[in-house]
């Protein structure tokens, strides 16, 4: 376009005028396409909702207002920073129990104009189930009551803008017997085998983070939200050593790959060589790191994809960055093109180069399509996919004492994964963007690693090797220990069986904590179908159906943080 109209001037008499007006054209064709080639949703512009319940009853309303009073407020707290625009959110809570098929007994729902700035809804409660206008309203009995929220965003908002958060409470007026968990006896950092296991050593990680290399890296006083890309002072080597300053064993740095253009769209003016010198320096930057510190891991990869009509994930080792911008001369950013919102492709490439994934805090319905399904199931993803996270923190917490209220519940499309066909392990990170790398609150991913020879410590290679048996557990409290097998096999394992399948819980807890919940899951691979409480005991026997399943277990400890186990998955034959 430009072309032709620079020839059309300069067939006029003022050959000066053809190169002034095609030069303001052309400048004003290339802003307008550059703004074109950005106006995308920015990340971290969708709904954000959850829920804060007490799992007990505050001791100073029981004091007050009876000894029988189980009185509480719950909390639903919404966020939609879309660049400012406000959305209007119905959110329905909704508490059943006591168990998993109790009925509804109380539901509140509104609708909130909400905002980047965000909208807390206080609910009182007091204790009581709603029942008929003609009879008295009864306290609930004791026992454990599941809090349910949805929260769904106006017309014209992308389908991952439903959000499900799911959390307990406990209700005890009086003495009640906790489930008897059998304890192994275990440092918090060393496991001994169970059953002619061998031994572990247990390595706390938080695996989704951000540093200025990508959205990341503010200091807390200055920290709001996400960060422009490559603007804020804090890198890689700064986020291992506040993690391991706050005690935790490893620590991933995992950058928005399409952000080492230093920009959130696409920057027409990035040099390909830059970007990827960036990565290759994380690279860098964390093995230098962990050689110099032995007994801390310090990883480094990177978050692919975009949450709108995409989905999050995390890859964990990865020599080269992927990506699929290009800049103003079509130059790939990137070393390795790889489509925008093909997963099915991306999975391809990551069995045959040998690279593991993460599900970064997945939606239940519109995120990881595989022809139109979310969390579509292919054989190559479920190679790749090791990982799905159960519960993160919020990202943009500026809390650093391990007390933050806001976290978020993503067990129900977990479980859509494990259902669909995925072998994946629940993890818990924090996905931090501020400065205070794994302590927004105690919540670790806890890999089990084949205990190194004596003197040695922790590999990388040892760690991807644990990461790809799915030898992993979710925790809340950095203090917990979790091991669930099946016939004496761990957690993660897959194998064929006959008769009987005798399922075993163990837990510790260094700081003192003890069980109040356990719930036993059962569900069957490729059905797609719905993931069932079985028991609420530690231990099960049982004689599967033919065929194949999967298990695995929810323990939730007496202050309320839940630990969840990897699956075991058995093919039962007749």
């Amino acid at each position: 376009m430009v072309k032709t109209l620079r020839r059309r001037l300069r067939s006029l008499r003022w050959p000066w005028l053809a190169g002034l007006c095609a030069g303001v054209l052309l400048f004003t064709w290339s802003n307008t396409a550059a703004a074109q080639a950005t106006k995308q949703p920015k990340e971290h512009s969708e709904l954000d909702a959850t829920v804060v319940a007490p799992f007990h009853a505050a001791r100073g309303e029981r004091v007050t207002q009876s000894r029988t009073s189980q009185s509480r407020t719950f909390i639903v707290q919404l966020a939609y920073p879309d660049e400012g625009r406000a959305h209007a959110v119905h959110w329905t809570l909704t508490l059943s129990g006591p168990g998993p098929q109790g009925a509804v007994l109380r539901r509140w729902s509104g609708t909130q104009q909400v905002g980047a700035g965000g909208q807390s809804v206080t609910l009182p409660w007091d204790g009581r189930a709603d029942a008929d206008a003609r009879e008295r309203r009864v306290p609930v009995p004791d026992g454990v009551y599941e809090l349910r929220l949805l929260a769904v965003a106006d017309a014209g908002t992308p389908q991952e803008a439903q959000v499900e958060q799911q959390w307990h409470i406990q209700v005890q007026r009086g003495a009640r017997a906790a489930p008897t968990v059998p304890a192994f006896q275990a440092g918090l950092r060393q496991l001994r085998g169970l059953d002619g296991q061998p031994g572990y050593s247990i390595v706390y990680a938080n695996l989704h983070s951000q540093t200025r290399h990508s959205d990341g890296g503010a200091p807390l006083d200055a920290c709001h939200g996400a960060q422009d890309p490559q603007t804020a002072p804090y890198g890689p080597i700064d986020a291992y050593k506040y993690a391991q300053q706050h005690g935790l064993d490893a620590l991933l740095a995992s950058e928005h790959n399409h952000m080492y253009d230093g920009s959130d769209g696409t920057n027409g003016a990035a040099i390909p060589a830059e970007a990827i010198a960036l990565y290759q320096t994380g690279l860098a930057e964390a093995a230098a790191y962990t050689a110099a510190h032995p007994g801390f891991l310090a990883l480094y990869g990177m978050e692919w994809g975009v949450i709108n009509k995409g989905g999050h994930l995390t890859i964990f080792n990865s020599e080269q960055l992927l990506g699929w911008e290009r800049n103003a001369q079509g130059e790939l950013l990137a070393e390795v093109e790889t489509p925008k919102g093909d997963y099915a492709g991306l999975y391809a490439l990551m069995r045959e180069r040998g690279w593991l994934g993460q599900f970064n805090h997945p939606a239940y319905a519109g995120q990881f399509l595989v022809n139109g399904q979310p969390l579509g199931y292919t054989p190559d993803g479920d190679a790749a996919m090791v990982l799905c996270e159960v519960m993160n923190t919020s990202a943009f917490s500026t809390n650093d004492q391990e007390t933050e209220t806001r976290r978020s519940n993503y067990e129900a499309a977990c479980n859509r994964a494990l259902a669909a066909g995925y072998h994946v392990a629940f993890s818990s990170n924090q996905d931090n963007h501020c400065a205070n790398w794994g302590a927004a609150y105690g919540n670790r991913t806890a890999v089990l690693v084949a205990s190194p020879a004596a003197g040695m410590p922790v590999s990388r290679d040892g760690f991807l090797e644990a990461l790809r048996a799915r030898r992993v557990f979710a925790t809340m409290d950095k203090h917990a220990q979790l091991l669930f097998t099946a016939n004496g096999k761990l957690m993660g394992e897959r194998f064929d069986n006959h008769g009987p399948l005798q399922l075993a819980t163990h837990f510790s807890n260094s700081a003192g904590r003890q069980a109040a919940a356990i719930a036993i899951f059962h569900g069957v691979p490729g059905s797609n179908g719905s993931v069932t409480q079985l028991s609420d005991q530690a231990e099960l026997t049982l004689t599967p159906a033919p065929g194949p399943h999967f298990y695995y277990v929810r323990l939730t400890q007496d202050d309320g943080n839940i630990v969840w186990s990897a699956p075991v998955w058995v093919n039962q034959l007749p």
